[in-house]
């Protein structure tokens, strides 16, 4: 079952990682960075702001290594819980100059339905080591074989911010690989260019445009449906979101940043009327 902050996720990472190189330099980043968004949601003619989510990135130690500490948390306003409950927490730990996962850790609880998972990942043994509970099930323990290309679904979206998207072109369609729920799922990003959007907190900016290959959920449906836009900037900050649902449609908007690496360098400057 893929649940729904777990897509908020995998839609600002799926825009594209290729799986014939994964090193990559982090030109893109820095720690102590936070996005935060407001998720609305539509149906019929009105658009509700329904909660919200945010992704953060610091320095911490793991097994006396310093590594990447990436946070993803979300949850519904308490006037929506009668309707959907949404209280998730991500995290993962990551290596700081590969980006290669190490750990990754999940509790969600969406709609009544509780998830956890506990991921160790071993690099030199190409595995991932799994512990997960559903509900008020015991917990089960598993192992998954990967590649050393393959992601959780957090690290995934601080490596993918560090590539060069200009190697590619409208309509290319770029693998992905990333562990979800105890599987590995291999998918793939549409990239559709470049486009100027408006945004309330930043007004117009410029964007690189994709589209995610999603897998059918219980809320989200199956294929290209969902677009997504990141500054085309140093930062590849994601501005905004659209997509829809078994039953209405869901955006998401940026609704405040700090501690950004790079000169915020994407907001289109708007020409003075003659006269002015």
């Amino acid at each position: 079952m893929k649940t729904a902050l777990t897509y908020l996720f995998i839609l600002f990472v799926l825009f594209s990682k290729a799986q014939t190189g994964c090193t990559v330099k982090n030109q893109t980043f820095r720690e102590n960075e936070l996005f935060s968004y407001r998720i609305f949601y539509n149906w019929g003619a009105i658009w509700m702001a329904a909660g919200e989510a945010s992704f953060g990135a610091v320095k911490a130690e793991l097994n006396g290594q310093t590594v990447y500490h990436f946070t993803g948390l979300g949850s519904t306003y308490p006037k929506y819980d009668w309707f959907y409950k949404v209280n998730d927490k991500y995290e993962s730990y990551a290596d700081t100059l590969t980006f290669k996962p190490l750990r990754f850790k999940r509790e969600s609880n969406e709609g009544g339905k509780y998830t956890y998972d506990d991921y160790v990942f071993n690099q030199r043994k190409k595995k991932v080591y799994t512990a997960s509970r559903r509900d008020d099930k015991a917990m089960k323990y598993d192992s998954i074989s990967i590649t050393s290309c393959t992601n959780d679904v957090l690290t995934a979206i601080y490596y993918t911010r560090c590539l060069d998207f200009s190697s590619y072109k409208i309509k290319d369609t770029i693998p992905v690989i990333f562990v979800l729920d105890g599987e590995v799922f291999p998918s793939y990003v549409r990239y559709l260019g470049t486009e100027v959007i408006h945004s309330d907190l930043l007004g117009d900016v410029r964007c690189i445009k994709f589209r995610p290959k999603l897998i059918a959920g219980t809320l989200f449906k199956g294929g290209e449906g969902m677009t997504v836009w990141v500054t085309d900037d140093k930062n590849r900050m994601p501005v905004y979101v659209e997509t829809p649902i078994v039953v209405g449609t869901i955006k998401v908007q940026l609704l405040k940043y700090s501690g950004l690496r790079n000169k915020l360098d994407c907001v289109v400057e708007k020409k003075a009327k003659p006269g002015k």
